[in-house]
């Protein structure tokens, strides 16, 4: 078996010497390859350092995360392109998008960070356009106004994947029908979560991908501690049981997707 964490973060593995464990642990669960998601200058030149030092195993992207967005985001959307000419390039440009759950409390304050989310989004979309690059869209709380936003810019369909899908199948429907997928993180694990489960089925096996965000969001049945990349696989079991289908079979056609999406070779 041969799986791909198509979506994680490396940047506090790497701060305490910890990859190459990390890595070998993965391997021990047939998770072997791994796509760095870049969330802003602080980390874009670590995980193009990574992707060096591993290649063939380690990936990459940069983009500008909403939490990121402040008042001075111009200036690190408009190093992307010279990150993009870096060897190895990034494989998408993300991960992008808005994020409702962390706005400050007061609504002027509110209002005025929204704002700047949607100028950085839309900024950083021409320039995936313009790069032919696949993205990685990070959706909180903000659904159908990321939508709205990509259905204005009328961005390829096909180059979307919303990342660590928490909506439910009525969200995955309309995503689907733009063109745009779905990937699964370890909540499809948790009791709470019907309505991501819902949604596995809903998009079936097509176009489905699987991630950890690791070090974030720990599948059952290590809920609550640090994730590791390597959990990709019980998120994998998860989604094949709902499939009705093997794990070898969903994982080789999970990682089939990642590696079309992301044009891996």
């Amino acid at each position: 078996m041969d799986l791909i964490d198509s979506h994680c973060h490396f940047e506090k593995f790497a701060q305490r010497g910890l990859v190459d464990d990390v890595i070998a642990r993965a391997a021990e669960l047939g998770v072997n390859r791994f796509i760095n998601i870049g969330t802003s200058l602080d980390d874009w030149a670590l995980y193009r350092d990574l992707a060096r030092k591993h290649p063939g195993k380690l990936y990459w992207t940069a983009g500008l995360h909403p939490c990121h967005v402040d008042e001075g985001w111009r200036d690190q959307v408009t190093a992307l392109s010279m990150y993009f000419a870096d060897d190895p390039a990034p494989v998408a440009l993300g991960e992008i998008g808005l994020d409702n759950f962390h706005l400050p409390k007061f609504p002027d304050e509110a209002a005025e960070l929204k704002k700047h989310q949607a100028d950085a989004f839309r900024a950083q979309l021409e320039i995936a356009y313009q790069l032919d690059a696949p993205i990685v869209v990070h959706s909180r709380n903000a659904f159908d106004e990321t939508m709205a936003i990509l259905e204005d810019m009328q961005f390829p369909g096909e180059r979307v994947v919303f990342h660590c899908f928490a909506e439910g199948p009525q969200e995955m429907k309309r995503l689907n029908a733009y063109g745009g997928r779905g990937s699964f993180t370890g909540i499809t694990t948790y009791k709470s979560a019907e309505n991501v489960r819902q949604a596995v089925i809903e998009q079936g096996m097509a176009r489905v991908m699987v991630e950890t965000d690791a070090p974030y969001l720990a599948p059952v049945p290590y809920r609550g501690k640090e994730c590791e990349p390597g959990y990709t696989r019980y998120t994998a079991e998860k989604c094949a049981e709902l499939l009705g289908v093997s794990l070898e079979e969903f994982a080789a056609t999970a990682t089939a997707n990642t590696e079309a999406f992301f044009g891996l070779k």
